[in-house]
């Protein structure tokens, strides 16, 4: 592609997301993925993962780009903490194309990046990550603190989890974090959880899907996020959600909710693992269908009648598949 081309691709990603931000008619920012032909949407989950290609980080984003072409990927979803230890520290940092631009580069990749912020992420300069700037480096790149992914049979609700753990806002976790944006957690938290009922209600989608950093249910290093399941949780419950999506846990795992259809999906093994570190009876073992505490990565296929889940490990081999019905889902609890 010559840089007039390139020019013009840039342009053209930059209205995109003005005009797809604009659209929000008081609710939160949207974008539109369309459907393909076959009436289908597909795409990959990814999370911890930015460390300039160590720990394997450059294997998963290349069994990524295979996995990609073969399901005909529309975008990607990543679960955050995007870039490694602390974010980015500017919205120039070289980190953002050693950690992304550089390693992310099968042609089927060159889709959307949906993304919103891990806890990492707070460490840095969170706003670098939310900036225009980035997406003038490189035009796939979209994090936005909340927002929805609109492809018509499924919904996309990211919501910005960090703020609500409590423990961040102590010194007891040792982190500095970039609060600006939250000047009370309280408020923040509220205001958050106001909009995203609201979206959800709103919502005419076959197929509803949360998408945080942190985890409602893992048997991980980190185990359940308590403010989520006693705060978010219940909001999805009443709302029809079918899936919520995470990082946090340097894992791959899926488990059933015990009282409503809600599967919990952990992607958050783009590049570190944590080998072994898993806790068992944090989660009724019976809820827990599948763990796997080594590197990988997530996809999914969407109709309107059928889900298919699909879990990969560093070598591209299929861990574990779970495939659904609406009709199946919602008759299963």
């Amino acid at each position: 592609m010559d840089s007039h081309q390139t020019l013009i691709s840039a342009t053209a990603a930059s209205l995109y997301f003005l005009l797809c931000v604009c659209m929000t008619n008081g609710e939160l920012h949207r974008f539109i993925e369309p459907t393909k032909s076959d009436g289908s949407v597909s795409f990959i989950t990814i999370g911890d993962w930015g460390r300039r290609g160590d720990y394997n980080q450059s294997v998963v984003a290349y069994q990524m780009g295979r996995v990609g072409e073969k399901i005909g990927l529309d975008f990607v979803v990543s679960t955050g903490d995007n870039f490694y230890d602390n974010g980015l520290f500017s919205e120039h940092d070289p980190n953002f194309k050693e950690s992304f631009s550089n390693i992310y580069t099968a042609p089927s990749l060159q889709k959307q990046w949906y993304s919103v912020l891990g806890n990492h992420d707070y460490r840095g300069d969170a706003e670098a990550q939310l900036s225009s700037v980035l997406r003038e480096i490189d035009s796939r790149w979209t994090c936005l603190r909340s927002f929805i992914v609109d492809a018509e049979l499924v919904e996309l609700f990211f919501v910005d989890t960090t703020p609500f753990v409590k423990e961040y806002y102590t010194e007891e976790d040792g982190h500095t974090y970039d609060w600006r944006a939250v000047p009370s957690r309280n408020s923040y938290v509220k205001h958050l959880l106001r909009d995203v009922e609201a979206s959800l209600k709103r919502s005419k989608a076959t197929w509803k899907i949360v998408v945080g950093h942190h985890a409602m249910r893992s048997i991980g290093h980190h185990g359940n996020t308590v403010e989520l399941v006693e705060e978010l949780l219940p909001i999805m419950k009443e709302n029809g959600v079918d899936l919520y999506m995470n990082g946090h846990d340097h894992c791959l795992e899926h488990i059933s909710d015990e009282d409503s259809p809600i599967q919990f999906l952990t992607s958050g093994a783009g590049s570190k693992a944590w080998r072994g570190d898993v806790d068992p009876t944090t989660n009724n073992p019976k809820s827990v269908r599948f763990y796997y505490d080594g590197q990988g990565f997530m996809s999914a296929r969407f109709t309107h009648s059928d889900a298919e889940i699909v879990f990969y490990n560093v070598f591209g081999e299929v861990l574990h598949k779970w495939v659904t019905s609406k009709e199946l889902l919602h008759s299963s609890v």
